[in-house]
């Protein structure tokens, strides 16, 4: 039976593993990977708009890996519309990319779920081998942070490389041309680098389980001493 620290630690080692998960589905799921601003150009063309003019032909955008929306204002007033990614708009991007970017988080959801059974293993059990015990909790947590950290890299790269938002701006466009004029990662993308953190997290509070604490020192009653004078008594 593990000490009353290392069922502390493994414990919350194990939420923290929780954590991550519930923090992967929630950024799979939810849809501010990138907010951005987006100009009507061809509506601003056909009125020869000036600086202070442009402002009414700005709209919005915002998405993340399987749907979005975007507001866009081309003179006829503020028209919202739905974004999906698929099944026919992921073909005009990058689809490989976006593919490895949704394929690397549930990799990492998966490992940062083998790790949470260890750590329930190791609260409840002293293991023998050392794969069970603190070398595979690094090991797992290295690969669930690891396969996060790809997936980031990877919309990264389809962000700024890739011209992502443009791309999804303009699908089933055919009057009209939007020009994004900035677009920046929101809170879902940062879901994923907190996900990362709590691997991170875990290791640490893993190596703290291997620190000894020091037992109480439970004092023996001293035995009375008897003299030879309490003999004669």
């Amino acid at each position: 039976m593990p000490s009353l620290w290392k069922r502390i630690t493994f414990s919350v080692a194990s939420v923290l593993c929780v954590g991550s998960v519930v923090l992967l589905l929630v950024a799979l799921s939810t849809e501010q990977w990138v907010t951005g601003r987006i100009l009507c150009k061809t509506g601003a063309e056909i009125v020869n708009a000036s600086d202070p003019e442009l402002e009414q032909f700005i709209g919005d955008i915002y998405y993340g890996l399987f749907q979005g929306g975007k507001s866009k204002k081309c003179g006829l007033g503020k028209r919202s519309s739905k974004i999906y990614i698929f099944p026919k708009l992921v073909r005009t991007l990058n689809g490989g990319l976006h593919m490895m970017v949704i394929l690397f988080l549930l990799v990492a959801m998966g490992f940062a779920m083998v790790s949470l059974s260890f750590c329930i293993y190791n609260a409840r059990k002293v293991p023998y081998q050392s794969i069970k015990g603190h070398k595979g909790l690094y090991l797992w947590n290295f690969i669930a942070a690891l396969f996060g950290a790809l997936a980031l890299l990877c919309f990264l790269a389809a962000l700024r490389h890739h011209s992502l938002t443009e791309r999804v701006a303009n699908f089933h466009e055919n009057l009209f041309v939007l020009v994004v004029l900035d677009d920046s990662l929101d809170w879902s993308f940062w879901l994923g680098v907190g996900s990362i953190g709590s691997h991170f997290a875990v290791c640490g509070v893993v190596a703290m389980s291997r620190i000894k604490l020091p037992k109480p020192e439970i004092k023996k009653p001293e035995e009375p001493t008897i003299s030879s004078l309490d003999l004669l008594y």
